[in-house]
């Protein structure tokens, strides 16, 4: 399942605070804040799509992550690899490589991060 740019930005507070009442997510929006009712209803959703959880507290909600930042962001970039490029890795680090603007420094940087997963893998 995916969640729309709303419900990320939502799991992106949720992620960064780890738990949380509907407030403290609420405090992390920027001006004009949405209705407490519209965050309320994306967290219905996300929680229905196995995003989020919460426990209860008398009658207020303490939220906090089902799904690890990292699990998430893993899918979605393998998505894109599968749908734009072919599933191919390479043709995916050609196109970043290229259409990026790279330093040579970072160039190099995502060199050594290749060599060392390289070695891990032998």
């Amino acid at each position: 399942m995916q969640l729309s740019k709303t419900e990320e930005q939502v799991m992106q507070y949720l992620w960064k605070l780890k738990k949380a009442f509907m407030k403290d997510i609420l405090a992390e929006f920027p001006e004009p804040k949405p209705a407490t009712t519209t965050v309320a209803t994306l967290l219905k959703r996300m929680k229905d799509k196995g995003f989020v959880d919460y426990k209860l507290y008398g009658k207020s909600r303490e939220y906090f992550p089902s799904v690890k930042k990292s699990d998430y962001f893993s899918k979605h970039v393998n998505g894109l690899i599968k749908n734009f490029f072919n599933n191919s890795a390479s043709q995916f680090a050609s196109f970043f490589t290229e259409k990026t603007d790279l330093s040579v420094s970072e160039l190099e940087d995502l060199k050594k991060i290749i060599d060392q997963q390289i070695k891990k893998q032998q």
